[in-house]
């Protein structure tokens, strides 16, 4: 009996997480199926490249069409569809906090030696000299 416990033991340490995995990797998918389903026109989403868009037609079985812009619809995958996200609605409290800024202030203008107004303020920035490459 004890020769056979340790090669028990070994199956039980490999074989439970490579199941524990497969379990959570099944999970995932089916919850990746359900979403490819429930698109809808009007759905906000985001694709695997991380765009945003509007789902404009789901008829196609693999592809679907998201509107990126007023009036640019594209052409994608269904399964480049990552995840559904939730339009962002502005409130009145957001607009009443929003911090006005003051206008930016234009560069000052510097009178060169020559009399010559310069619109660039002088800077101590050293310039590099160029690389020489190939030369040894």
């Amino acid at each position: 009996m004890q020769q056979l416990l340790l090669p028990l033991l070994l199956v039980l340490v490999l074989a439970v997480p490579l199941v524990m995995s497969t379990r959570k990797q099944k999970k995932q998918q089916a919850a990746q199926q359900d979403l490819q389903s429930s698109l809808a026109p009007g759905d906000r989403v985001m694709t695997t490249s991380g765009l945003y868009g509007t789902v404009a037609d789901t008829s196609g079985d693999t592809t679907i069409d998201i509107e990126i812009a007023p009036g640019v619809v594209t052409t994608w995958l269904r399964l480049a569809v990552r995840e559904k996200v939730e339009p962002v609605v502005e409130t009145d409290e957001d607009s009443a906090d929003d911090v006005v800024e003051a206008p930016a202030e234009e560069p000052s203008i510097i009178e060169s030696s020559a009399g010559v107004k310069a619109d660039e303020p002088q800077t101590t920035a050293q310039v590099a000299p160029p690389l020489e490459h190939g030369k040894k």
